[in-house]
């Protein structure tokens, strides 16, 4: 994607929302953040991803993640908005804010502007997903089209990747779910491996016989 992407520091834009003002530093600073955008209000697709983001919220919560929508439309919009999310899923509470952005301007500080989709007022935000640091930084960006609903499991999925990556010298591999064992990283050498993952690692034998490929718990 060109303009904002994994790496780059959010701006530090200020934002209105359906939980009053807020600033996106002092929002995301010492903490994860998921900040996705929405082509619209009152539209099929994004009320069940953000009913779905509401059924959902608790486990972004306990993982220290912090939830942050957006759409075009204005603030008394998005209140009304909420009734038929809630309405959705019964039981689901939007508790997360909403940014407003009926200008259009949000959209593209945050590379959340879809280039195919437009109404009468111009481009409609993407349904894009940007995961940012505890530092501000991008660090996982998803960009889907309009027609396709976003997978809330894998959000998940990918933030306790992310957090474990962090934390430990360790990558995820393919199709990882939390639990699974992960992979240390090729910068770590055996004897580090030792002291680091106290817990022993496994080694897969390979035909190059690299010991590059090592398996943990963490």
């Amino acid at each position: 994607m060109p303009g904002l992407t994994i790496g780059d520091t959010i701006p530090d834009l200020h934002v209105q929302t359906t939980q009053g003002k807020i600033e996106l530093h002092a929002f995301c600073k010492n903490g994860w953040t998921v900040l996705f955008s929405h082509p619209g209000d009152f539209t099929p697709v994004c009320t069940t991803e953000l009913a779905k983001m509401a059924q959902h919220s608790s486990e972004f919560y306990k993982k220290g993640v912090k939830l942050l929508g957006l759409s075009c439309d204005d603030v008394e919009s998005h209140n009304e908005w909420i009734k038929d999310i809630e309405a959705y899923i019964s039981g689901c509470k939007v508790d997360y804010p909403i940014i407003s952005d009926p200008k259009r301007e949000i959209i593209k500080e945050l590379n959340m502007v879809d280039p195919e989709e437009k109404d009468s007022t111009g481009n409609l935000p993407s349904r894009a997903l940007h995961i940012v640091g505890p530092d501000l930084k991008i660090k996982l960006s998803f960009l889907y089209p309009a027609t396709t609903g976003r997978n809330i499991d894998e959000v998940l999925r990918v933030i306790e990747s992310l957090q474990k990556a962090s934390q430990f010298k360790v990558a995820t591999p393919a199709n990882w779910k939390p639990g699974e064992s992960v992979v240390i990283s090729p910068s770590v050498t055996n004897e580090q491996a030792k002291d680091m993952f106290p817990q022993g690692f496994d080694t897969v034998d390979l035909p190059s016989n690299k010991e590059y490929l090592r398996l943990t718990k963490v």
